[in-house]
């Protein structure tokens, strides 16, 4: 540093000096502005997925700390693979099941992917070759949940069996399907039957109770075909989504965004709000707890309420945006491609998620109805 500082003319430090302290300047400005999620630039910012299916409502994996540590992966290609982040969950229990969270191939996904054991050694392809592989299968069994679970583990031969036999998952099917496939296997000697209780049957092919495995890690809201269950009554969407909406709008005008602000009633009197804060405020005046004061953020609040599918939004259903990161900002929206948010430089407003509108290139698809 000392030779280059030599070989220029002492002339044109000063004006160096200044220009290194402007673009330093600059820089903290851009990262205060990153933080605050107004301008940035995502530049890995995926294209809007139609989510056909939905989700299955509310749910929480109930699973050691070593799967847990895999909940973003989870989220990141889901989007990825446009299946709908309320699966999560499910596919956090069916982690546990299959490996606990340990090991480079914690979904167990190796067979879908290259259709042998042991082909991945890396547990973020396995996460997305095996979010992959469920979204599959759900499809396959027109989202039917359980015969999605019961066919991660058997393979797609029972779909295709339960089919030809109701066209719904059952345990008495799971049980004579690997009844069947067993005795095409067993002098192979490579099969035994890994639950005691299977034995009497020969039902020794794969896990004929697997679904129930899976599920003792998931407490939550599964319907019968594994689609959204009907909204509760005062549900946010429709005239409860009204009255959030008119909560809402009273503070237009009135307010000013603060990162972090809107979590004390003095924050509150004085209308200073962030996205979160100003949501979970919108619904306490309809009655509605989506959260603690001192502890809401988006990433709480995506975890309440029903999935929806974006297509089939209504006013008063609350919606997600990746801006300084995935699910940074959070609104509620009001019809006609516009939502009710607190921005950076407007505090609480009516904005625009039209596509080509900076909200509208980052709406992630993520609909949730409280």
């Amino acid at each position: 540093m000392h030779i280059v500082l030599q070989l220029i003319p002492k002339k044109y430090l000063i004006g160096g000096t200044l220009i290194l302290l402007g673009l330093s300047g600059l820089l903290i400005m851009s990262t205060i502005v990153a933080i605050t999620g107004e301008f940035e630039k995502d530049s890995q910012q995926s294209e809007v997925t139609e989510i056909e299916g939905g989700g299955i409502g509310v749910g929480t994996a109930n699973v050691s700390p070593e799967v847990m540590k895999y909940q973003p992966l989870l989220e990141k290609y889901a989007q990825k693979h446009g299946l709908d982040a309320s699966y999560v969950p499910i596919m956090m229990a069916l982690m546990m099941q299959e490996s606990g969270g340990r090991g480079n191939d914690p979904m167990q996904s190796s067979e879908s992917f290259c259709g042998s054991v042991g082909c991945i050694s890396s547990p973020e392809l396995s996460v997305d070759k095996g979010v992959l592989h469920f979204k599959s299968v759900l499809e396959k069994a027109h989202y039917d949940l359980k015969l999605c679970l019961q066919s991660y583990n058997f393979g797609g031969g029972f779909i295709n069996y339960v089919m030809k036999n109701g066209g719904k998952y059952t345990p008495e099917l799971a049980i004579s399907f690997s009844q069947l496939q067993y005795q095409k296997v067993k002098h192979t000697g490579n099969y035994h039957c890994v639950r005691p209780e299977m034995v009497p049957y020969q039902a020794c092919y794969g896990d004929s109770l697997y679904v129930n495995a899976v599920l003792k890690y998931y407490t939550g809201t599964i319907t019968a075909d594994g689609k959204p269950a009907a909204p509760a009554s005062g549900g946010s969407g429709g005239k409860s989504g009204v009255k959030v909406i008119d909560a809402g709008k009273t503070l237009i005008g009135k307010t000013r965004y603060v990162f972090g602000g809107g979590r004390s009633q003095s924050d509150i009197n004085a209308g200073r709000f962030d996205c979160s804060s100003f949501v979970r405020w919108a619904f306490e005046q309809v009655g509605m707890n989506v959260g603690p004061m001192s502890g809401v953020t988006t990433d709480t609040l995506k975890t309440q309420g029903q999935a929806i599918n974006p297509k089939d939004m209504k006013p008063g259903d609350v919606v997600f945006f990746d801006t300084y990161k995935i699910d940074g900002h959070v609104g509620i929206y009001v019809g006609n491609n516009q939502f009710l948010g607190c921005q950076g430089k407007t505090g609480v407003a009516i904005a625009s998620m039209a596509k080509g509108t900076y909200f509208g290139e980052r709406f992630n698809g993520r609909v949730k109805r409280f």
